[in-house]
């Protein structure tokens, strides 16, 4: 299984039912090069590949001559359970089709909101018969952080911290408690509104808010790997 979203990338292998050691990118790390090291001489029989960045057939060519069989995952990948999208899903995200279909496998039956806290917050809606009603995005955690650095002239670029006043006091802890509880209220917001729905986190920042939030939440940080090892399996047995 191949992840690349917008900030790095997760390399893993899965067997049987098995996920395995994940392997993460550094920041600006050649990604060709990089999944290919860790692909070494391993005989794959199917590669999953979520890709949000821009296409790359010459990876995707690479990539294909080394297992059995490639699946480059969007709107038209049949999947072990059908999404059974309710909109035009052209151009819908692969971790977006994958974290949903992690969780529509997860918790079947359950009205489901997937929060995916990375560069972008993604917010994905699955009702009781594993259906992606849709979702929403806004900007990340450290995107809105690097947004008040780079529109305005003297806010600096900082990283956010676990403990801070509700109020700001200074320059730092004002952006910090501005974003985070701005983020905070803006999740919060969407679950009050939803309060029978199961509620589960993913994503970089994961963590960090779950920490912060009131009501029971589940956190699954390699939502969108879970995802891809499901659709892995799938195809794998269709082989066999």
């Amino acid at each position: 299984m191949i992840d690349l979203g917008n900030t790095n990338c997760k390399v893993a292998f899965e067997e049987e039912g098995i996920l395995k050691e994940i392997h993460r990118s550094s920041q600006n790390e050649d990604i060709p090069s990089f999944i290919f090291s860790h692909l070494g001489d391993n005989v794959v029989n199917v590669i999953v590949f979520s890709n949000v960045r821009e296409d790359n057939p010459e990876l995707n060519t690479l990539l294909e001559q080394r297992c059995r069989k490639f699946i480059l995952l969007d709107y038209r990948t049949e999947l072990p359970v059908d999404l059974n999208y309710q909109f035009p899903a052209k151009g819908l995200g692969a971790d977006r089709i994958a974290g949903a279909l992690a969780v529509a496998m997860m918790f079947p039956g359950k009205e489901c909101i997937k929060f995916d806290f990375g560069t972008a917050l993604t917010v994905d809606f699955v009702n009781k018969e594993g259906t992606l009603v849709g979702g929403n995005i806004s900007l990340g955690l450290t995107s809105r952080f690097r947004a008040l650095n780079t529109f305005t002239k003297r806010l600096p670029m900082i990283k956010p911290v676990e403990d801070f006043p509700e109020i700001g006091v200074d320059t730092g802890t004002a952006m910090t408690a501005g974003v985070v509880l701005g983020l905070i209220f803006e999740v919060e917001g969407y679950i009050n509104k939803n309060p029978e729905s199961t509620i589960v986190f993913t994503g970089g920042d994961a963590f960090y808010f779950a920490k912060k939030m009131k009501s029971a939440i589940f956190v699954a940080p390699n939502l969108v790997l879970m995802g891809l090892a499901q659709i892995a399996d799938y195809y794998a047995q269709k082989q066999n």
